[in-house]
């Protein structure tokens, strides 16, 4: 497994055991609490990781409306704190998830404006000294255009994207594996993956069609979940379980891991 790039796990259920409350976002919750950020992000730095994703992944425009913060702010202290975790020992990516409202036309939101929020997070954070930014958790393959298009033209930064499957093989807008790679292969993106939504055993045969799908030299990287989620909101795999489930991908052609909600620094130093 050595020669696999390693990711870092979960954040938002790392900081939901640190106290952020129900309803409270993230990337203001770090700003007040940079200890806790830092702890958590120098905890997956300690535990091997590669490459640690900076606190960002709701900073935009969209969901900060009517909290009195900014984007620029808040990627700028988040993308701080995580350099300060990694101490030179990992790369900080600049994470950013969907905008939260459905593109036309499922949905109202313009691909201009879609454009305009992702290069507002994308400039804030080449700025702020994030080493490359990672669209992940996506659904909509439009919502992934207007990204990395505005990534593209706003920044030098190097470019990786990662959907989310359904068990169905598909994403939320019916987005599949091959269209993904397809469409992210003509935007000429750095590395492509899947995270979330399901656990390592159910990722396992998309990321094989990925492997498959990806023009050679393009890297595959996959974030799963500690499995599937139990009733009571926690997962069913713990470390060793994850890690034995995990040790599959080396085979497939995946170069990158790390986990997604439900993982702590113990699953990826397993």
């Amino acid at each position: 497994m050595n020669h696999l790039t390693l990711l870092d796990g979960g954040m938002g259920t790392m900081l939901q055991a640190a106290g952020l409350g129900l309803g409270e976002r993230p990337e203001i919750f770090g700003v007040q609490h940079p200890e806790i950020l830092e702890r958590i992000q120098r905890s997956y730095v300690d535990a091997g990781s590669d490459i640690i994703y900076a606190n960002t992944f709701g900073a935009n425009a969209h969901k900060l409306e009517g909290t009195g913060h900014t984007t620029e702010e808040l990627v700028a202290a988040n993308v701080a704190i995580a350099k300060k975790a990694a101490d030179g020992r990992a790369r900080v990516a600049l994470d950013v998830g969907p905008i939260g409202e459905l593109m036309e036309p499922l949905g109202t939101l313009a691909f201009d404006e879609a454009y305009e929020i992702y290069a507002q997070m994308v400039r804030a954070g080449e700025q702020a000294g994030a080493d490359l930014v990672i669209f992940e958790t996506m659904t909509d393959l439009y919502e992934v255009k207007a990204a990395v298009l505005a990534a593209r033209e706003q920044s030098n930064l190097p470019i990786w994207v990662t959907m989310s499957f359904e068990a169905t093989g598909r994403t939320f807008t019916g987005t599949t594996v091959a269209s993904m790679a397809a469409t992210l292969e003509g935007l000429d993106v750095a590395a492509m993956g899947i995270n979330c939504s399901l656990g390592p055993k159910e990722i396992l045969p998309f990321a094989q069609r990925l492997c498959r799908s990806v023009p050679a030299g393009v890297p595959v990287f996959v974030k799963p979940n500690a499995g599937l989620p139990n009733p009571d909101g926690s997962y069913n795999l713990n470390p060793d379980e994850f890690a034995a489930e995990m040790k599959e991908y080396a085979a497939i052609g995946v170069s990158m891991v790390g986990g997604c909600c439900g993982t702590t620094p113990a699953f990826i130093a397993r």
